[in-house]
């Protein structure tokens, strides 16, 4: 099988982060049988939000026990945020980290493989990116002190079940990677398919693809640095700088910023974020901001622009004019010109019977709102009860009012009084999509 793992030397200490999955079961195999004996760890997460999770906890504890392979086990008890995938992968690699330094492991082997980079750059390519974004994820990724490695990054997702079915080895099988309710499974079932079919080998195409986009990038990331050495200083864009610079390393400068803080989790962040972002720069306002997603702030002040976490009282008691897109949280919100769905994540107003402009903010005490096919008014802290929306996410969530502060929305919860019917004339339709 086309697996490169030349790097590694003899007794090295290496993590392996383990779902259970044929992926990660068939990788933990593949290094245990490796005649240079390494000393593996088995990371496994139980995220506990299947039935079947706490079997596979004890199934893959049962594999490093017989295959004298030291298991390391957590268990996600609780969730604070909505956004259940992204907060449980950032558990997951705070826990793997954490085992890298008990163990003073030298590498974190992940079970990415090639349909996963195939899946990934169709993703990015879709929803906007930049350079590196777009080349999908590194088989090598140097971190402080420690190396992460995907030697699956030639094999496809067939040949490792083959494998793991022929050899008749245990692994899990999550039922929700068979809907199609995911992004990432409409590609998997309905794209990568097709691209299969027109070549068998196109998984290696699209690492050469990788690999020539990283070249590149790394040959730009060199000189944008040397030429914007006065502009980006301590993880801070300098104004003045950045405004001579051309708009080529202006967005470069912004995508290393956001690197700062979301890492190679691009998916959080796009292209729209950068637009905004330079926007805020470029405005004539000596201060403003913009929401980023997981509750952090690109912050202007004066002449420097930095990127903070929202938890300032006075930041959220603060209003943000709407105009084509925002994202507050792990909300995201965007005008469109027309659309079928009539749930609660979607808006339809008529601009005469509202003051504009918009303004999104977080909830205040006495809050009401005049609720769609209700008579009177209603407090947006029953409103939130009554929808069983936990404690610990009420305040998370952003209303949208007028310029005279009438309530209009509770996104994805509840509409007010103004929004139209399909049927009805309407000339704002505003999409809440969560992250």
């Amino acid at each position: 099988m086309n697996i490169n793992t030349d790097y590694l030397k003899k007794n090295d200490v290496i993590v392996v982060a383990t779902s259970g999955g044929p992926d990660s079961m068939f990788l933990l195999d593949y290094l245990k049988n490796d005649p240079r004996n390494f000393k593996l760890i088995c990371a496994h997460v139980n995220h506990k939000m299947r039935p079947e999770s706490d079997q596979e906890y004890i199934e893959v504890e049962k594999y490093c026990k017989n295959n004298n392979i030291i298991f390391e086990g957590y268990e996600i008890l609780e969730y604070h945020s909505d956004n259940f995938h992204n907060e449980a992968r950032v558990i997951r690699y705070d826990f793997f980290k954490s085992l890298v330094k008990k163990y003073h492991a030298g590498y974190l082997a992940t079970a990415h493989h090639g349909d996963d980079l195939m899946e990934t750059i169709l993703m990015r390519i879709a929803r906007g990116s930049n350079l590196s974004g777009y080349a999908g994820f590194k088989e090598l990724v140097s971190k402080d002190n420690y190396i992460c490695i995907r030697p699956l990054i030639h094999l496809t997702k067939d040949e490792i079940k083959n494998y793991m079915d022929a050899h008749n080895l245990w692994y899990a099988t999550d039922n929700s990677n068979s809907e199609d309710h995911y992004t990432r499974n409409r590609y998997r079932h309905h794209v990568l398919p097709f691209l299969k079919s027109e070549d068998s080998n196109i998984h290696e195409k699209y690492f050469k693809y990788s690999q020539e986009l990283l070249k590149n990038n790394d040959y730009i990331e060199r000189q944008v640095k040397n030429i914007s050495k006065k502009a980006y200083v301590d993880n801070k864009i300098i104004i003045d700088e950045y405004l001579i610079l051309e708009e080529f390393v202006e967005r470069r400068l912004i995508s290393n910023l956001l690197h700062t803080i979301y890492g190679d989790d691009l998916f959080l962040i796009n292209d729209v974020h950068i637009d905004l972002i330079d926007k805020l720069i470029k405005s004539k306002k000596a201060n403003g901001m913009v929401n980023l997603p997981n509750n952090y702030l690109g912050v202007k002040s004066y002449n420097t622009f930095e990127i903070m976490v929202n938890n300032s009282e006075a930041i959220n008691n603060s209003n943000y004019e709407f105009n084509d897109y925002l994202v507050m949280g792990d909300y995201e919100f965007s005008k469109v010109d027309n659309i079928t769905d009539n749930s609660n994540y979607i808006i339809r107003l008529d601009s005469k019977e509202i003051t504009l402009p918009l303004y999104f903010r977080y909830r205040h005490d006495g809050d009401k709102m005049k609720v769609k096919n209700l008579s009177g008014s209603k407090k947006i802290k029953d409103i939130l009860i009554d929808a069983k929306v936990p404690m610990s996410q009420r305040d998370l969530i952003p209303i949208l009012v007028d310029s005279k502060d009438q309530i209009i929305w509770l996104p994805g919860v509840k509409k007010s009084q103004f929004d139209k019917d399909k049927k009805d004339f309407c000339d704002i339709i505003i999409k809440c999509e969560r992250k």
